[in-house]
């Protein structure tokens, strides 16, 4: 890792705003298995936003609930734990991450989609794969913020950046390749710094750090990881989104081995990713 690059990352990560109070309690609440939809909204109900957040995800369309519900017990008993926990948290790193000024050599709106769309996807083959689904929900985090690390490079690094994607596509190689050559540090690398600062342990921060040396992970959340892998592969071969790579890597047979899948699925799960992202996109507003 080059130092100078890491130190301007580090730099940059400690003068992001850190994770609200109330989003970090409510991870900490989450962690514990023994908590409960009346715990959660004694966290929950402190903070007006986050109310908000929850009741307007319950009465989206990506539930198509017939009725309205107000009442803010009734909607973390509805949507799940895993989902309110997602939902604080996905809104919390967005709203830290979506500054115009940070995606100068990558289109945000491009970015966004591909990320929301590896989300979806990996949730999608989870359910496919008879994922219980409340736990479902820890796979469309941790391929909604996967790619997080890039948005650090291209914030301080962005000459480089724009570099490195230059040279990704004219030697026709992946990005964080690339990324590696001209930095000296690649976004699962600086995606980790990030975690590390937020406290992102568990499926999320493994996805984040670990989903292109994906071959290496030892830790206990393959499974999620490796649907996020996939899910990425989706994304780049079905061109939904674009994350400034466009030549990933072709998939180890591991992994679909591992999953359980064939090369099929993709045109399977094709139509339903499609109607799920534009349902989705709840979770990238942060008004």
């Amino acid at each position: 890792m080059s130092d100078e690059a890491a130190r301007k990352i580090e730099g940059y990560i400690q003068k992001m705003p850190s994770l609200p109070t109330t989003v970090s309690k409510v991870l900490e609440v989450c962690n514990n298995p023994r908590t409960s939809p009346a715990d959660l909204n004694h966290v929950i109900s402190l903070d007006p936003v986050l109310v908000g957040r929850v009741l307007k995800l319950i009465n989206s369309a990506y539930y198509g609930l017939g009725q309205q519900v107000t009442s803010l017990v009734r909607a973390i008993i509805m949507l799940g734990i895993n989902t309110v926990k997602n939902l604080a948290l996905s809104s919390a790193v967005l709203r830290n991450l979506t500054s115009k000024k940070d995606f100068q050599a990558l289109d945000m709106e491009g970015f966004w989609r591909h990320s929301l769309c590896v989300g979806v996807a990996a949730k999608v083959l989870a359910k496919r794969r008879g994922v219980d689904a409340k736990l479902a929900e820890e796979y469309f985090a941790a391929g909604l913020l996967h790619d997080i690390g890039k948005i650090p490079l291209n914030a301080v690094l962005p000459n480089e950046y724009v570099l490195a994607i230059s040279v990704s596509d004219r030697e026709r190689i992946s990005l964080y390749l690339a990324e590696r050559r001209i930095i000296g540090i690649d976004h699962m690398q600086a995606g980790g710094m990030i975690a590390k600062a937020w406290k992102l342990e568990g499926t999320v921060g493994d996805a984040i750090e670990h989903h292109h040396d994906y071959l290496s992970y030892t830790g206990p959340n393959k499974d999620v990881l490796y649907s996020v892998v996939l899910a990425n592969r989706f994304a780049s071969v079905m061109e939904i989104g674009f994350s400034g790579n466009r030549y990933p890597d072709k998939l180890d047979p591991s992994v679909w081995e591992f999953l359980g899948v064939d090369r099929g699925i993709f045109d399977e799960i094709e139509g339903v990713v499609n109607q799920e992202i534009d349902k989705a996109k709840v979770f990238l507003r942060v008004d």
